[in-house]
């Protein structure tokens, strides 16, 4: 072979990998942009519809008493309930190592002592993540013939605990909180579409949780 055809031979192979490159980074940029896209589009909707059972997603909890992040879901929780939308509220979330009670519990303290009668609330008492808190709630479900629920998280978080409930057999709607800690300022919302933008490609790719532990979203 001749030295100008071997040039224009590896010219030839750098021009088709660049472009295939260029090709696999608009891909990603599309897919990266559309995932983002969704998670803001969701976190600006409420689905609010009657469903057999309401889902209040867990966050921290201190002695019982919910944190700012988890009051604000339980005020969410507690105007879908007093508007008929459903006859049970599920609290979910467990608890840390030296906790008296379990994010679950404290939800469902704050529901009763907020005039939801006792046995209208169902504490779920596992789950150290959003997919363990949804496969929980739906292994419930299925005994007991519930096949409907609004989900009850932060904004941003609304579209991947949705998508897992419905992975799990459970049709499943967001209705978000609008109040509390990280709806409060454009840097927590970027932060956190950000975030759970990673989260929900990690769920999508592996149907694993990918928890960010100690900020108290879940």
């Amino acid at each position: 072979m001749s030295p100008h055809r071997a040039v224009h031979r590896r010219r030839s192979a750098g021009r088709v990998l660049g472009r295939a490159v260029i090709g696999a980074l608009l891909i990603a940029v599309l897919v990266v942009g559309g995932t983002a896209f969704r998670v803001w589009q969701v976190a600006r909707a409420d689905d609010r519809r009657p469903v057999d059972i309401v889902v209040v997603l867990g966050a921290a909890q201190y002695h019982g008493k919910p944190s700012d992040v988890l009051e604000a879901r339980l005020k969410q929780a507690l105007k879908l309930y007093r508007d008929g939308l459903t006859d049970y509220v599920v609290t979910v979330g467990g608890r840390l190592p030296g906790d008296a009670y379990t994010e679950a519990q404290a939800g469902k303290k704050w529901l009763a002592d907020s005039g939801v009668p006792s046995d209208k609330i169902v504490d779920v008492d596992v789950g150290r993540d959003t997919l363990g808190s949804m496969q929980a709630v739906a292994h419930l479900s299925q005994e007991r013939g519930w096949t409907r629920a609004l989900i009850v998280s932060d904004p941003w978080h609304s579209l991947r605990a949705r998508t897992m409930a419905n992975d799990l057999g459970l049709e499943s709607w967001a209705s978000p909180a609008r109040s509390g800690p990280v709806v409060q300022t454009r840097e927590f919302q970027f932060r956190y579409i950000v975030r759970e933008t990673g989260a929900l490609l990690y769920y999508r790719l592996t149907h694993a949780p990918a928890e960010l532990t100690g900020d108290g979203l879940g």
